[in-house]
């Protein structure tokens, strides 16, 4: 079951003609995979932010490992979605931390995680819960963690609520990792898997589509005014809800498909091209 955390929203009145909602995926495209973004998409992304469009960082970095990156391309009002649509952000700086965070979708992870144990018994699990925290096992961590994972041993992932779960493996391909996930049939959550052998796990139906959905809803957009851009399998129902879906020139061939249209790779600023386009 799927459990929203949320604080009060009141939707906003219809929006000017001319306003975009503009959805940028981070890792791989607002920055390569070294973590580093250019000077020519850092200027875009900031120039698109001043003109007045609603951009929205929409990632599966989870809450802390978001925030140095919104803060980098200057939004400083508006929402972020972070950890897959499991989590949604409200910038606002008159705010003590200049945010709060709107809505938290949680599930029970205990029969996921327990399937793909039984199938990856050597792979590490974390988990992000229903206050930010992270749990993790055998010492796993990583930068789109945001925070430094709390050690704890498997059981205690079982008993705990989850906002999103993450499984990595560094002893199979990830073509042997993705057929023990497809042999495992994971029900009642939404899962991508990613460019290695890596799994990201939210609740079911919790995307970062659905979650843009309903911000698109509470700030009145077109929906034909809704721009979306991305690289990897977490982004497909992403490009597929906007009216503009762009997939990064070195996006798996599964997320090319997805597209309305490919840009050029993250490594020749794909992103600030599509940005550009949007200055009129």
């Amino acid at each position: 079951m799927t459990t929203m955390i949320r604080a009060d929203i009141e939707d906003q009145p219809q929006n000017e003609e001319t306003t975009h909602l503009v959805a940028l995926d981070v890792d791989g495209t607002l920055v390569d995979h070294d973590g580093h973004m250019s000077e020519e998409v850092r200027e875009a992304a900031q120039a698109v932010v001043a003109s007045g469009h609603h951009v929205m960082i929409a990632t599966g970095r989870s809450l802390n490992a978001t925030l140095p990156v919104i803060e980098k391309i200057g939004i400083t009002t508006g929402y972020g979605i972070c950890s897959n649509g499991g989590v949604t952000l409200r910038l606002d700086p008159s705010l003590p931390d200049g945010y709060e965070v709107l809505e938290r979708a949680v599930f029970d992870p205990a029969p996921a995680l327990k399937a793909l144990r039984a199938e990856l018994p050597a792979a590490l699990y974390a988990l992000e819960d229903h206050e930010g925290n992270f749990l993790a096992t055998e010492r796993f961590q990583d930068a789109s963690f945001g925070l430094e994972a709390r050690g704890v041993d498997f059981h205690e992932l079982l008993t705990t609520k989850a906002v999103r779960v993450v499984v990595y493996s560094a002893e199979n391909t990830p073509e042997e990792f993705a057929r023990a996930i497809e042999s495992v049939g994971l029900h009642g959550v939404t899962y991508s898997v990613g460019w290695t052998a890596w799994l990201d796990i939210a609740a079911a139906g919790v995307t970062k589509a659905s979650a843009l959905e309903r911000m698109r809803h509470r700030l009145g957009i077109n929906p034909a005014l809704t721009v979306a851009v991305g690289d990897g399998r977490n982004d497909i129902e992403m490009l597929g809800w906007a009216a503009r879906g762009v997939a990064m020139g070195q996006a798996p061939r599964e997320v090319l498909m997805a597209a309305d249209e490919i840009t050029a790779s993250v490594y020749d600023d794909g992103a600030a091209k599509v940005l550009r386009s949007l200055l009129g």
